[in-house]
Formats: structure tokens, C-alpha cells, sequence
């Protein structure tokens, strides 16, 4: 038998309903901050990413599925969005008439790593990118509107963990700071860290190797190296969230994972999730637009994994597949296209409903099927004889009954509801 490829899974229907809640929270809190959706190729051009997330990083050293179309061209299945959201911005020029352009996505992405409980090779994000200005207030509201998603899915004990990881102006003179520190430990550092310090030493802070996260909780912040104008821009993030009473830390070694990061770095962290507690990121990134090859464009944005969001809701009372609300009931062949016509018209109604075509089973055993499906109603529809055409309503919940007319099916399905 055919099973599925390492790393991808199925969501099944028992599990759906929950990502189901998520995406539409998040539809409706995104759409109330004035953000509309968009949908990238699942595939784009290589180089978008090589130029984009940094070839230095993990990311497009290791882990993206690349492949050669029939016309030789390179492709990569998308690892991120934040690249393909901003080249759909520039391409189509939507940044007319518009000061700020407010983006959401969500879809599958696929990075090459090893598979573990909530992070697969096929995984899942839900994103948003507000693109066109570099004001404090767009990182501030953007996530106090993030906090407010979470907290509707009712999600608590998360951490709000800050940071500025600085400009082109401050960052070149921190980078060498940091540089100094490390190379002396150079020998000890993990094969990745070694080769980050040469490329990118600011990576060095993502390591999970104990011994080089210790030594790094000892390396020079970036805080202690900020120009001016990041200096105040951070503190006027700061300020917006400190209006809003929103709880925060600021970790002076936060960085993010992608080159195209500018000032604002963000994570949102969850104890209990363990040593790998990070449920989500985002931060400011002003430098991406020109590494794309368009004209200087900030933006500011965020990702979060939806596995691993829909594996915390697990124990939560939320809805999961959503339950059949009638069950239509054909105990014979001959009842069968009339169950049908009925149901037809009950889906008009905009009511959920299921006939299953098995008048080979027996009446029981159709009504366990109804139970088991977590029925709200079963119709019962008799066979035509002699004109009546009688229908049985039955409520599952407290076994009440009775024989109606095809036109009473509806009025009495509502008195039912409200009984």
C-alpha cells in the first residue's frame, strides 16, 4: 500500500474543523485591521528565495525542494511567503494610490528538515504582510492585532518577546563586535556556527546546540549598538504597546532567521511547548523590495505554523468536524429518489445534510449510522403508497417524533430546533 511521503501528513476530517476555527478567526480579526487575503504559486522562481531569505541561511542551504522544469528553468516549492507576497506586490503594482498595502496568506509551504510533532516538510502558515510604510504604529498595531487573534482562539500563557536587531547604519559596527567575541571560541562553535561566522554572525544566536546558545547568552547585545534613529523608532514601538497595556519582554539577543530583517523583531513564545517554544515570529523587514530588484518599499509582517497551533487547541473544547445537523433516512430502494428530492430542498434551505443510499441495511442500523454521525434530526421517508407520503422528523436528543407532510418539513424542522 501506498502511504504517504515523510514529513507531509493528512488532516483528516476529525482535525479540520479545528484549523477550520483558525482560519476563519483569522479572517475575520485580519479583515476588522483592514487586511484582505492573497495567494501566491505554491512554486516560484529560485532565485526569488536565494535573493530574498539570504543564500547564507538555513533555509536555501538546506532545506528547499528545488527542481529543473522541462525547460531547464530552477524552481523552488515556496519555504516562506514574505518573498513571494512582496514580488506579487512589486510585480502588480499594488502599492498605487495606497500608502500601505495590508496583506494576508495562508497555504502550505515546504522546507526540507527532520520531521517532529508539529513541524512536518509540508507545513502550514497563516501570514500577514503590511507593506508601504515604516512608522512605529504599522509594527505596534500589527501586533497588538496578532494578540488579539490569539486571544480570541483563547490561547494564553504566551510570551511577547522583543527586539531591534538594527539598520544597515548600526548593524555593519555590531557585526564586527560580535565577530571579535566569537573568533576566539571559533574551534568550539558547531559546524554551522563556524561557517555563520564568516557569512553571518548574527545567525549565530538562532544555534540550538547547548553549548553554543550558552556562549552566545554571553555575547554583546544589539541593543548596546543601535543608531539613533532605530534607538527611537524602537522606543516608539514600545510606546504604542505600553498605550495599549500589552505585555511584553524585550530580549536584547532576539534575532530573526532571514536576512531581509530590519529594526522591529518579534516572537511570541509558549512554555509549554518546551525547549522549542517559539510559536510564531515576524518583524519589520525594509530591505527586501531592493534585494528583489524593486524600488525602496518598508514592510512589516508575521508567520505563524498553523499545525502547530491546531495541535494546542487539542484540548480545547473547540469544534471539530462539523456535526450532520439531518440525517435523511431511505429504508428501501423505492423511498430513495424521493429522499433525495427532500434533501435537495432542506440544502436550499442552507441546513447540512446527509442521505447515505443503504436501503440494504436495515432501519436500525441506518439510525445507529445517524447517532454515530451526531445527527441532530432524522427524517424518515416512508415509501409513496396510497397518496400519504408520510415523513417521520425524529430530534436525536431526546428521542421526540412525529409523522409530517413534504410540506411541513422545514416549518417543523425550525419549531423542533427552537423546542
Amino acid at each position: 500500500m501506498i502511504e504517504s511521503a515523510k514529513g507531509a501528513r493528512d488532516i483528516l476530517p476529525a482535525e479540520a474543523g479545528r484549523w477550520q476555527f483558525i482560519e476563519e478567526t483569522a479572517r475575520a480579526i485580519f479583515g476588522q485591521y483592514g487586511f484582505d487575503e492573497i495567494r501566491t504559486p505554491i512554486f516560484e522562481s529560485t532565485e526569488l528565495f536565494q535573493r530574498g531569505i539570504g543564500e547564507s541561511s538555513d533555509i536555501v542551504a538546506k532545506e528547499m525542494y528545488t527542481f529543473a522544469d522541462r525547460k531547464g528553468r530552477s524552481l523552488t516549492l515556496r519555504p516562506e511567503n514574505t518573498a513571494p507576497v512582496m514580488r506579487a506586490y512589486l510585480q502588480n503594482r499594488m502599492g498605487r494610490g495606497s500608502e500601505v498595502t495590508r496583506l494576508y496568506y495562508m497555504g502550505p509551504m515546504f522546507r526540507y528538515e527532520k520531521p517532529q510533532k508539529g513541524r512536518m516538510r509540508q507545513f502550514h502558515q497563516i501570514g500577514v504582510e503590511a507593506i508601504g510604510s515604516e512608522h512605529p504604529a504599522i509594527d505596534a498595531e500589527t501586533i497588538e492585532m496578532l494578540m488579539s487573534f490569539l486571544s480570541r482562539i483563547r490561547l494564553d500563557k504566551l510570551r511577547l518577546v522583543l527586539n531591534s536587531v538594527g539598520c544597515p547604519a548600526c548593524r555593519p559596527g555590531y557585526r564586527e563586535t560580535l565577530v571579535r567575541f566569537l573568533r576566539p571560541f571559533a574551534d568550539d562553535l558547531c559546524r554551522d556556527c563556524r561557517r555563520r561566522l564568516d557569512v553571518n554572525p548574527l545567525r549565530c544566536f538562532d544555534c540550538k546546540v547547548p553549548a553554543d546558545r550558552k556562549r552566545m547568552r554571553e555575547a554583546p547585545a544589539m541593543q548596546d549598538h543601535l543608531c539613533g534613529a532605530c534607538r527611537e523608532h524602537f522606543a516608539r514601538v514600545l510606546g504604542y504597546l505600553d498605550a495599549w497595556s500589552l505585555e511584553y519582554e524585550i530580549d536584547p539577543r532576539l534575532v530573526r532567521g532571514l536576512d531581509y530583517y530590519r529594526r522591529t523583531a518579534f516572537e511570541v513564545l509558549v512554555d509549554e511547548l518546551g525547549a522549542q517554544n517559539a510559536l510564531l515570529g515576524g518583524g519589520r523587514y525594509d530591505g527586501l523590495a531592493e534585494e528583489l530588484g524593486g524600488p525602496a518599499v518598508p514592510g512589516f509582517g508575521f508567520a505563524l505554523g498553523e499545525d502547530r497551533l491546531a495541535m494546542m487547541l487539542e484540548d480545547r473544547e473547540e469544534p471539530t468536524a462539523a456535526a450532520e445537523e439531518v440525517v435523511v433516512i431511505a429504508p428501501t430502494e423505492a423511498a430513495l429518489a424521493r429522499a433525495l428530492l427532500v434533501a435537495r430542498a432542506l440544502r436550499r434551505g442552507r441546513r447540512r445534510v446527509r442521505v447515505d443510499p443503504q436501503p440494504h441495511r436495515s432501519l436500525k442500523a441506518q439510525m445507529r449510522r445517524a447517532h454515530d454521525l451526531g445527527a441532530r434530526f432524522v427524517l424518515i421517508v416512508d415509501d409513496e403508497t396510497g397518496g400519504r407520503g408520510g415523513l417521520t422528523l425524529k430530534r436525536m436528543a431526546d428521542g421526540a417524533q412525529e409523522t409530517i407532510r413534504p410540506d411541513e418539513v422545514a416549518s417543523r424542522l425550525e419549531a423542533m430546533s427552537d423546542g
